[in-house]
């Protein structure tokens, strides 16, 4: 030991260094001994402790959480090619105009009905005053016309008793023909009788049993007879001639005799029957000229249930052809006047739906073209998501299975609930705009993934909106009950009913 040693132990053992107590393990010296070192065994078994309490505590982690993770993989099917769907409208005018106001901008939200852009109002209202003066034209035409209608109407109606009266005139004077023939005939006894008894005076006087007076009576008897017979016959050959028959010697068998159809293919009854066709036409009645007058005549009865001519006339004035020509006129005026308001009301561009407004590309005085596309609204509530499950994850799939929705900009905080509502019938390869082509024996087989919508379920755009193509990671549950239409299905039904449409998009609460 070197004397600096021995010195610096002299110090401070003088210097008051701690005095250990009698049989506290010091040595003679004064000195603490170091304590001895635990042996191989001891440390072993140590270890072996820890890490039987780190191995209990990782068992007991792996029961409490292990467990049911395993579970909930087993009875689910997940894919993280999902992401958000949605409905969107294109807004198109209907109208080709000049853009007078744009009152939305990108990102404006919209209610179905609000004005989204309005277009130059001022031609198409002089349109619609042009089309209003049209319409009142075709009225006061259609007034014209049916003023008309009853002239005419009033026409035939006395065309109608002139054709009666022309047949009821030729069979009077084929009953006055009758009647002069009688008259002939009697006419013809007076002068036989009359000749008789001048005979016999005659021959009286020449015996001066009669007197020259009396003979002189039966010769102007006689004479007047004959002149009787001139007369009886010129009469009859009057009416024979006035029915357009030939004069006949008073001798003829035939004089009182007249064709059996004379009262329908006489000359004036003709001509009042050709009158009478021709009104019926204005009045949109056609008839034949093969139907005889009297035929025609019963027809204007028949055309009414009970056989009033006077209720046929007025309802053939109201359908006859210029009524109904200024009718059709006055129709097509009107439909033109709906058009030319309806483009006028066309000046307003609305939302057809509730959304949000996005890709606007018009300003205030572009010339806009029919179907120009002008901006686009997005839905805010028919949304869904479009999940591309693997072929392999299909066999267990139905319609109708609840699925947790987890959106990857949202994270674990939010988890939207949603069911399967229907499959593509077709893989995203099959629908895709250059199909892959397999039969050139160049094929490697690629495991396919099928679009599946998943539809949601009490979403509320207002708390927790999603926007169209955000990503996300579905759930389906295997072993719960599939719910809603179709449920356990792997094709829908092929038409929802009307009242029930609304209710199956996806977004609207059920």
């Amino acid at each position: 030991m070197s004397p600096e040693m021995t010195e610096q132990d002299g110090k401070s053992g003088s210097a008051g260094a701690p005095t250990a107590k009698a049989g506290a393990g010091v040595d003679s010296d004064g000195k603490v001994p170091p304590k001895p070192l635990p042996s191989a065994n001891q440390r072993f078994t140590r270890r072996q402790k820890l890490l039987a309490a780190a191995l209990g505590a990782v068992a007991i982690a792996a029961a409490l959480y292990g467990i049911p993770w395993i579970r909930f993989v087993l009875s689910t099917v997940s894919t993280d090619d999902a992401f958000v769907n949605g409905h969107v409208t294109f807004v198109a005018p209907r109208v080709h105009g000049q853009v007078s106001k744009v009152l939305v901008d990108d990102n404006n939200r919209v209610h179905k009905g609000d004005l989204l852009v309005e277009l130059d109002k001022e031609p198409f209202r002089d349109a619609v005053a042009v089309k209003k003066a049209a319409v009142d034209t075709a009225q006061a035409d259609l007034d014209a016309a049916r003023a008309t209608a009853r002239g005419i109407e009033a026409q035939a109606m006395s065309r109608r008793w002139q054709l009666q009266q022309a047949i009821e005139n030729v069979e009077n004077q084929i009953s006055l023909l009758h009647a002069r023939v009688a008259a002939l005939k009697k006419a013809k006894a007076t002068l036989t009788l009359a000749k008789q008894e001048f005979d016999r005076t005659a021959q009286l006087v020449v015996s001066d049993t009669a007197s020259r007076e009396l003979y002189d009576q039966r010769q102007a008897s006689l004479t007047i007879a004959q002149a009787g017979i001139v007369q009886a016959l010129a009469d009859v050959n009057q009416i024979r001639v006035s029915l357009g028959l030939e004069a006949r010697p008073e001798d003829s068998a035939d004089l009182d005799q007249v064709p059996p159809d004379l009262d329908q293919s006489f000359s004036s009854v003709l001509q009042a029957q050709a009158e009478l066709i021709q009104s019926a036409a204005e009045l949109g009645v056609v008839h034949s000229y093969n139907q005889t007058p009297k035929q025609m005549l019963e027809e204007f009865y028949k055309l009414d249930p009970k056989g009033d001519v006077n209720r046929t006339f007025d309802r053939l004035a109201a359908e006859a052809p210029a009524v109904k020509q200024a009718e059709a006129k006055l129709d097509a005026a009107k439909r033109d006047l709906a058009l030319a308001e309806l483009d006028l009301r066309y000046c307003d561009v609305v939302a057809e739906i509730d959304g949000v407004v996005t890709r606007r590309n018009v300003n205030p005085g572009n010339d806009v073209q029919v179907g120009q596309n002008l901006m686009a609204v997005r839905s805010l509530s028919e949304i869904w998501i479009d999940a591309n499950f693997k072929e392999t994850q299909l066999r267990d799939l139905r319609i109708g299975q609840a699925a947790d929705l987890y959106v990857d900009m949202y994270g674990d905080r939010q988890v939207f609930k949603g069911r399967i509502a229907g499959f593509t019938m077709g893989t995203g390869s099959t629908l895709a705009l250059l199909p892959a082509q397999n039969a050139t024996g160049n094929f490697v087989k690629i495991v396919q993934r099928l679009p599946v919508r998943i539809e949601l379920e009490g979403y509320d755009p207002d708390k927790n909106p999603l926007f169209i193509g955000s990503s996300v990671v579905p759930y389906v549950y295997l072993n719960k009950p599939p719910t809603g239409p179709d449920a356990g299905k792997f094709l829908q039904s092929n038409m929802q009913p009307a009242t029930t449409a609304a209710a199956g998009r996806p977004g609207v609460d059920k």
